[in-house]
């Protein structure tokens, strides 16, 4: 079979979006959003593939039955939404490229006249681009995220009602996960181990975070409750509690007390948490806990 070129797939992707009922609001909306990049001499050409997809799960949408359309609705809100991405990561890629150019014809420049100023613009240019290819592959990850929930949704059509809390959990891990990699991009730092139990999602900071019966936290403690006050701040998340422990009396208390302070530091609102000192014995994988409710 031959490959099908992005014009085709423009063509394609213009004529269905036309006849697709108006009677549900949620097939019209999301039409219009493909419509829309469709329509912008910018982005015609970009993510047709991707858009291509979206339209298919639109009309599967426009046609799904009443038992079937909130799963149906998830898959053409998703595909819509892999697409837009798609589409911003080839802009973004096509900015990259312009901005390389842009450089290699200041270090030519620089051959013409005073090379420092030449050198320090095409450094600024450098960054830019650095900055729009980290943003690129950021937009790259998330619409792989995407499409990793997309495909258990669709996994899920052959299961058993029982198993749609299962998908919603899931696509909850999957949502704190996009969180945790964005709050350490812009923070800078990396999270503590965490894992999601019947208590919720649990952060664990480990034996070195504090000194040996101190309750000062380390630099590398510091650095991961800045991370995590990030994290907290994304998506505004619900009450936490600190759990600290030492086998001293009142350490573990002095602990929490410390963890509480850099969070709320790091911009999360004081009322959100609550502290526990446990007397026992901290162990080299646990010092203390940050616990986020369900």
């Amino acid at each position: 079979m031959k490959p099908v070129n992005a014009a085709t797939l423009a063509v394609l992707l213009a004529l269905p979006t036309l006849a697709l009922a108006a009677d549900n609001p949620v097939v019209a909306q999301l039409s219009q959003r493909l419509m829309a990049i469709q329509a912008n001499p910018d982005t015609a050409e970009l993510g047709a593939f991707e858009r291509m997809q979206a339209q298919q799960a639109i009309a599967n949408l426009d046609k799904a039955k009443r038992r079937d359309q909130e799963l149906a609705t998830y898959l053409a809100q998703r595909r819509v939404e892999i697409a837009e991405t798609a589409v911003r990561a080839a802009l973004a890629a096509r900015e990259v490229d312009r901005l390389e150019r842009t450089r290699s014809d200041l270090l030519i420049e620089a051959s013409r006249r005073d090379a420092a100023r030449a050198r320090q613009e095409a450094e600024q240019l450098r960054m830019q681009a650095q900055m729009q290819a980290e943003e690129a592959e950021r937009l790259r990850q998330a619409a792989e995220a995407e499409t990793l929930a997309r495909q258990d949704a669709e996994n899920a059509l052959t299961s058993v009602a029982g198993k749609q809390q299962q998908r919603l959990s899931a696509a909850q891990q999957n949502a704190a996960k996009l969180a945790r990699e964005e709050a350490e991009l812009v923070s800078g730092q990396k999270l503590p181990g965490s894992k999601f139990d019947g208590r919720g999602e649990v952060f664990t900071f480990a034996g070195d975070a504090f000194g040996a019966g101190g309750s000062s936290l380390s630099a590398g403690a510091r650095n991961q409750a800045k991370a995590l006050a990030e994290y907290l701040n994304i998506g505004k998340k619900g009450r936490l509690r600190i759990e600290a422990y030492d086998s001293a009396n009142g350490v573990g208390q002095k602990r929490a007390e410390a963890l509480r302070d850099a969070l709320v530091a790091g911009g999360v609102a004081s009322n959100r948490i609550q502290i526990s000192g446990k007397k026992a014995a901290s162990t080299r994988a646990r010092s203390a806990e940050v616990i986020i409710a369900p």
